[in-house]
């Protein structure tokens, strides 16, 4: 049996690690923006690149061996979603799909039917159904967030839901400021209502380990450049669902679920080097079992490791003067991912000092948009920094220190 890996065995694999910037050792700090890749996810891509590249559904051995690997890449994410292959479904990323599932739901709806979306989300979760609401003559409503828990007010959703509700848009985990929704409780009001429950997890996947049957989603989407693979999108949905929706499609191409969704040539390479990061997240657990059980365990040691690296980050950040810290403090439902603004100083400015001293975090509203306007902040934006696999607790004292220089 094979024994969990360490943190140096993990940065081992990422090559991107060697770099030097300023005369420092890059720490990236941006994972929530996406994640650095390891040698196993490009080895794969580029393996099929140079070795097995062809369309695909042809007689000949590439064309073949293409098919195959697409395959099993549906079932690796089957795996990754608790699912079946045949609800998996690939994309160019999770904005792209959205826009399509939106598309094709609301061709089925009628002028007034309503759609609910949440403070809380990113905005590939939102602009979508607006779009939708105004090509189709859809009601928009809008579920707040309760700046004191930092939390959605689930308990406004019953006023809010109608015989006419035919969706339920909402966010697994929050980009800006890490808060873990409630996704279970909100889905069974949509439920009981009869809605639909369209939950971007995004944010949460690289955290969490998806499960969105448990939770009563109808659709779940997230994109594999934020757990260390290729800039790929993927879409879990319910089978019926899938081979029922009124998708725009060329006559010719395949109308079964799930290919029906995915338009055109898809991105070959892309979608094995997204499996290649699954397949490689599920050994840092050590142990055998199956491809699901093994992820379990992975997502329970790398979940383990961030709480602590989170809360020393949000303790530090406590400890220095003019940090404004969004959202909820260790222990409480969240990812390791932390807001914050520094007195007298934009996020852009914070963020270059810091790229200076070797710590690369990101600036702005992250397309929160609305998050960064609840909270004041939408000119000046936040600085965001999130923990990943290959993040040290040294990584976390050098961000800390270049914060608080900033402040001398």
């Amino acid at each position: 049996m094979s024994a969990a890996r360490t943190v140096d065995a993990i940065r081992a694999d990422f090559p991107a690690l060697e770099r030097q910037h300023g005369g420092h050792p890059v720490a990236y700090f941006d994972g929530p923006g996406g994640t650095q890749v390891p040698l196993a996810v490009a080895d794969a891509m580029r393996d099929y690149l140079l070795h097995h590249n062809a369309n695909t559904h042809w007689a000949y051995p590439t064309s073949v061996e293409t098919d195959a690997l697409l395959l099993e890449a549906r079932r690796t994410y089957a795996a990754f979603f608790g699912g079946a292959e045949n609800e998996v479904v690939f994309g160019n990323n999770m904005t792209t799909i959205t826009f399509h599932v939106a598309r094709a739901l609301a061709r089925g709806w009628q002028a007034g039917d309503e759609i609910i979306v949440t403070e809380l989300d990113h905005h590939a979760n939102l602009a979508p159904w607006q779009a939708v609401a105004k090509e189709r003559g859809l009601v928009l409503k809008m579920l707040p967030l309760d700046l004191e828990s930092w939390q959605l007010r689930l308990d406004l959703l019953p006023e809010l839901l109608t015989s006419r509700t035919r969706l339920l848009a909402i966010g697994a985990a929050s980009n800006a400021l890490g808060t873990i929704s409630d996704v279970a409780a909100a889905a069974r009001l949509a439920k009981n209502a009869g809605a639909l429950v369209y939950v971007d997890g995004v944010h949460l996947s690289p955290h969490h380990l998806p499960d969105p049957k448990s939770v009563g989603a109808d659709f779940f989407v997230c994109s594999a450049y934020k757990f260390y693979g290729p800039h790929v999108g993927v879409l879990w949905g319910r089978h019926p669902l899938l081979s029922s929706l009124d998708v725009p499609k060329l006559e010719p191409a395949p109308d079964t679920a799930p290919e029906r969704l995915e338009t055109g040539t898809q991105n070959h390479e892309g979608i094995i080097g997204a499996a290649a990061a699954v397949r490689w997240i599920a050994g840092l657990g050590g142990g055998e079992g199956n491809l699901r059980s093994q992820l379990v365990r992975s997502y329970d040691l790398l979940h383990r490791r961030e709480r602590e690296l989170f809360a020393q980050l949000w303790e530090g950040l406590g400890q220095i003067p003019g940090v404004r810290r969004f959202g909820l403090g260790p222990g409480r439902p969240r990812t390791a991912t932390v807001a914050f603004t520094l007195d007298g100083l934009s996020s852009e400015a914070v963020t270059r000092s810091l790229a200076g001293a070797g710590c690369f975090v990101s600036h702005g509203d992250f397309y929160a948009s609305t998050v960064a306007q609840r909270l004041g902040v939408a000119d000046e934006g936040m600085v965001r920094i999130g923990a990943a696999c290959y993040s040290t607790a040294a990584e976390i004292d050098r961000v800390l220190e270049g914060i608080a220089a900033l402040r001398r």
